[in-house]
């Protein structure tokens, strides 16, 4: 099948489409596509997954507008299917993977899941087909990686045989549909006329701009742009750090500083969590650097960030000792255990993080979040017998807290706000010890 074949296809909506990957990308791809009226085969290894989507039922919780209605809709219009098999995807004019693509201990790329999905696709790749990668990758990944396995795996060759491209991803938790509609994506087409049926292709799910590329920019954009974030937020956190030192306030001085022109710093925080931010500067920084780049700021930025967490329990070991305990003594509640507010999400979470540090100083730890399975359930009753309690994630729930009812079911008032969710001045009338990200301690 030509380009131009497949183009048609795609306006005329008999395009026969698989994803591979049925998480936080690839499910709501998969129901975008299909709502568009596209013949959508969904491929995860997890059975159970498989299962519920299948029965109409979106396997990702947290607040997430519109996905479970859109997956029982096009399920039950039979525009949807999914499976465990990668032979049913033999039939397939495009296969879009959408699987983790996470960095080791050494900051190298762990490309373990996008291996495998590239070799059970080669076994069953079909002439004319074609593979989008929305993984983040490497910047080299599609020419080194992806492009060898797949004529390796297949016996075909790109652009002869099949057509290749990267179309990275842009979303996040809570704002899944919204953003697959709404934010500009960048096509990296292995040729130029690969990227525009790219462009073609993605039209019809995407109301924003569509840029076409090589492989390798779109590789870099992506990866680039969550760099970016996690130096701006490493930023932020450092002057929040030094206003505590100095005792002045981040917030206040974040505020002004976004006054002058051009300048937006961002919120200071108790972590950076999730499955982009922590990894894709390394992923960015990856090639070049074993080329012999000096990585600095990224590296110094990753450094800052992944410390933060370290940073909560030193603030929760001060607090501690207005009430006359160690850290080794006390029962801490945290609250929140997902890494980004109002999501189930809880890949690289800072909370994860927390709990290890203060298990290593022998701190008892309760945790309650309620849209994480494992910690749902009563805050009151897991309140009761705490020594302090830490806020690390902003849910709404926490935003709208009883924190007199708090207060009463603690041993003593004491609060870590890693979230800037409580304002100081409320909680000092009503008794609390509190320390928060960015703010220095008057004694």
């Amino acid at each position: 099948m030509t380009l131009t074949e497949l183009q048609e296809k795609f306006n005329q909506r008999t395009a026969r489409l698989g994803v591979i990957g049925l998480g936080y990308v690839g499910l709501p791809v998969a129901s975008l596509f299909a709502e568009a009226g596209f013949d959508v085969l969904g491929l995860d290894l997890k059975a159970e997954r498989v299962a519920q989507i299948n029965q109409g039922i979106s396997p990702i919780e947290g607040d997430e507008p519109g996905l479970a209605e859109l997956v029982a809709q096009v399920t039950a219009s039979g525009h949807l299917r999914a499976t465990t098999e990668a032979a049913a995807l033999q039939d397939r004019d495009v296969v879009i993977l959408c699987v983790q693509t996470p960095v080791d201990e050494n900051h190298a790329p762990r490309y373990v899941a996008l291996r495998s999905a590239l070799r059970s696709l080669g076994t069953v790749l079909s002439a004319g087909t074609l593979v989008i990668v929305e993984s983040t990758i490497a910047p080299g990944t599609m020419n080194g990686v992806v492009q060898p396995l797949l004529e390796e795996s297949s016996g075909l060759r790109v652009n002869d045989d099949f057509y290749l491209g990267h179309c990275p991803e842009r979303v996040m938790p809570g704002k899944l549909l919204a953003n697959l509609r709404t934010v500009s994506r960048v096509c990296g087409g292995a040729t130029p006329e690969t990227a525009q049926t790219m462009i073609a292709l993605y039209r019809t799910i995407v109301q924003a701009d569509l840029d076409p590329a090589d492989c390798v920019t779109a590789e870099l954009v992506k990866t680039a742009e969550n760099a970016y974030r996690d130096v701006n937020i490493a930023f932020a956190n450092e002057v929040a750090l030094i206003c505590e030192q100095v005792g002045g306030d981040v917030w206040k001085v974040r505020e002004l500083v976004n006054k002058s022109p051009g300048r937006r710093m961002l919120y200071p925080g108790a972590g950076v969590g999730g499955h982009c931010i922590p990894k894709d500067p390394w992923l960015l920084a990856y090639e070049a650097s074993k080329r012999g780049t000096p990585i600095r700021l990224i590296a110094a930025s990753r450094a800052v960030n992944t410390a933060m967490p370290q940073h909560i329990a030193a603030l929760l070991a001060d607090a501690l000792r207005e009430v006359s305990l160690t850290p080794a003594q006390a029962r801490v509640l945290i609250l929140g255990y997902a890494y980004l507010e109002n999501s189930d999400d809880t890949r690289n979470s800072p909370s994860a993080a927390l709990v290890e540090q203060l298990h290593a100083q022998g701190t008892q730890v309760v945790i309650h979040d309620p849209y994480v399975a494992e910690y749902k359930g009563d805050l009151l009753t897991k309140a009761q017998n705490c020594d302090a309690v830490i806020l690390m994630v902003a849910h709404q729930a926490y935003r709208e807290l009883d924190l007199a009812a708090v207060q009463a079911a603690l041993n003593h008032p004491v609060l870590v706000d890693g979230r800037n969710v409580y304002a100081p001045e409320q909680l000092a009338s009503q008794g609390w010890i509190y320390r928060s990200i960015g703010r220095g301690v008057r004694r």
